[in-house]
Parts: C-alpha cells; sequence; structure tokens
C-alpha cells in the first residue's frame, strides 16, 4: 500500500461510521480494487436467522467506495444492485472482492463478489460511480 492509499482509506474509514459499526477490516486496496473483510453478527440477522440483505449490501457497497476512491479522486455511487446467492449465517467471515471493470474521466463500473469462509459466493454485486474530480490529496 502505497502513501496516497494508506492516506484515503484513514480519511475515508474515519468519517465511514457505518463501515465501523460492520467490523470492516480493510485487507487490501490498490488502484482500482480493494478486498474488505467481516464477521457476522447476530444484530445482523433477520427474522429468518440469517443475515440481513443489507448487511451483504453494505459490505459490497463499502468495497465499491474504497476501490473507485483509490485513484485519489472522490467518487459516489450514482447506481448499484446485488444478486444474494447463498444465505449468510451468524459468524459467517465475508470477504467482498472489488475490481474496476471500466473507468473514464467521469464514470467508473467495478464489480464485486462477496464469498463465506468457505469460498462459496454469496452475493455479487455492481456499482457504477461518478468521479467528482475533487482530489482527497492535493
Amino acid at each position: 500500500m502505497n502513501k496516497h492509499e494508506i492516506i484515503i482509506r484513514e480519511k475515508m474509514l474515519a468519517n465511514d461510521a457505518l463501515s465501523q459499526w460492520l467490523g470492516i477490516e480493510l485487507i487490501s486496496i490498490e488502484p482500482g480494487t480493494c478486498i474488505l473483510k467481516m464477521i457476522v453478527r447476530k444484530e445482523m440477522l433477520n427474522g429468518f436467522a440469517i443475515a440481513h440483505g443489507g448487511i451483504t449490501y453494505s459490505l459490497a457497497d463499502s468495497a465499491l467506495a474504497f476501490a473507485s476512491n483509490s485513484h485519489n479522486i472522490q467518487c459516489v455511487s450514482i447506481e448499484t444492485s446485488i444478486s444474494h446467492t447463498k444465505a449468510v449465517q451468524e459468524n459467517d467471515v465475508l470477504t467482498a472482492v472489488a475490481k474496476e471493470l471500466s473507468l473514464s474521466n467521469k464514470i467508473g463500473v467495478y464489480e464485486v463478489t462477496v464469498t463465506n469462509q468457505h469460498h462459496t459466493v454469496v452475493a455479487l454485486f455492481k456499482g457504477t460511480v461518478y468521479r467528482t474530480g475533487k482530489l482527497w490529496i492535493e
């Protein structure tokens, strides 16, 4: 991780209360990609005793944010979608891997794959971001 990536990571995490509540751990970040990890807790379960869909969505959305902002340009999502492919249980360890598919001056497109500790895909996420042109670090 270079100095730029460390500063961006710290600036983003410091103001991201949801990622902090989720217990997200930033495993790696490089331009256009990142890997996040988290453990599903009891308070994240729905009435079916499986993880609420918003949990995997939030993890994937955070991965999108870190990957897209890693170029030192502030980005915000403008369209996202998710497919939940397998139920997520309490104590599952989820890993989200974000990869850049397309990047232009104003738009970036990313895919995020979320897997559990058994390397089973539990969610597939796609996100499009708007690149504001504002720099994280001058």
